[in-house]
C-alpha cells in the first residue's frame, strides 16, 4: 500500500483545513487508517483513526474540532480540521494498519504516507 497525503498549508488560528490521503491497492478498504502528527522536538502522536467498520478514535486535544472520515470507493481518508490552534502546527502523516483495530500508537502502523506540513499562525 502506498499513501499520498495532501492538503496541508498555512492558516490563521480559528481557520480550517482538510487533509486527504489517497491510497493505492485493492485491500485498502480492509485496513484501519488514520493520521498522526509530529511537531518539532516532539514524538509522533496519533491524531485520529478510523477502522474498516467506521469506528473512530481521536486524541483528546482534537476532539470536537477534527473529524476523520474515509471513502473506500475512492481509497481515500480525510481529516477535516476546524478551529485550528497554533499548537496544531506539525507535520501530519497518514497511516494504515492491517490489524483492523483502532490505531493507538506508531507501533500499530504498517504503512506510512509522506508528511504534509500544517502551520497555524496566531
Amino acid at each position: 500500500v502506498q499513501l499520498q497525503a495532501s492538503g496541508g498549508g498555512l492558516v490563521q488560528a480559528g481557520g480550517s483545513l482538510r487533509l486527504s490521503c489517497a491510497a493505492s491497492g485493492r485491500t485498502f478498504s480492509t485496513y484501519t487508517t488514520g493520521w498522526f502528527r509530529q511537531a518539532p522536538g516532539k514524538q509522533r502522536e496519533l491524531v485520529a483513526g478510523v477502522t474498516r467498520g467506521g469506528s473512530t478514535n481521536y486524541a483528546d486535544s482534537v476532539k470536537g474540532r477534527f473529524t476523520i472520515s474515509r471513502d473506500n470507493a475512492k481509497n481515500t481518508v480525510y481529516l477535516q480540521m476546524n478551529s485550528l490552534k497554533p499548537e496544531d502546527t506539525a507535520v501530519y502523516y497518514c497511516a494504515a494498519s492491517r490489524s483492523g483495530r483502532n490505531l493507538r500508537a506508531s507501533d500499530d502502523v504498517d504503512y506510512w504516507g509522506q508528511g504534509t506540513q500544517v502551520t497555524v499562525s496566531s
